[in-house]
């Protein structure tokens, strides 16, 4: 669990809304991780530190490793409940993970094959526009990026997620399209000029 992001929380005894709002006053945020055939475990976070994973982005397709009181428990966050007002977290929801559930993450994608693409030689230029794929995945058994290759890639020529070799048993979310991973666009100067000469032509 080294590479997960950590959430260190503590285990909350005491369950209801009296016990909930004490535990809001404390600093923290009272949160239940259930599933996995064990029993629901109540917990509390602070609430700065939730607040910071929640302000990184995608905290429901984040794989988590949930220390209470040292001890780790590889979870997923399926809720946060906000407070009306102030928009801030009142209570969280995170399922315990098994080796063979399946769950929805973000893999990052690593470019390779610079030195061997015609457009980058070109003085043309990667245009990202998915630095992360939302795959369908194994929880025992995650990737840890896809890989592009930009080889052969001429200006004008795109990277789309039919063009890379998924892990095995891993499943791109959206489906149904072959959606655009990367481009090699033309260097800036390119594009400028030609744009000078419609406007010269118009």
């Amino acid at each position: 669990m080294a590479d997960m992001p950590i959430i260190e929380a503590r285990a909350r005894a005491d369950a209801g809304k009296g016990a909930a709002r004490q535990t809001r006053r404390d600093g923290y945020v009272p949160a239940v991780i259930y599933g996995g055939g064990q029993a629901p475990e109540t917990i509390a976070i602070k609430d700065n530190v939730l607040m910071r994973h929640l302000k990184a982005g995608k905290f429901k397709s984040t794989l988590l490793n949930v220390k209470v009181d040292g001890r780790d428990n590889r979870v997923i966050c399926r809720e946060v409940q906000r407070d009306v007002v102030k928009d801030l977290p009142i209570h969280a929801d995170f399922l315990r993970l098994s080796e063979r559930s399946r769950i929805n993450l973000y893999i990052p994608v690593e470019f390779v094959g610079h030195e061997t693409c015609p457009g980058l030689r070109a003085g043309g230029v990667v245009t990202v526009v998915r630095q992360e794929v939302e795959l369908k995945v194994t929880a025992g058994d995650i990737p840890e990026k896809l890989v592009a290759n930009l080889s052969g890639k001429k200006i004008g020529d795109v990277i789309t997620i039919s063009q890379i070799e998924l892990p095995k048993g891993t499943t791109p979310t959206i489906t149904g399209r072959d959606f655009v991973i990367a481009n090699i666009a033309a260097p800036a100067g390119l594009i400028a000029a030609d744009e000078e000469e419609e406007a010269e032509e118009a």
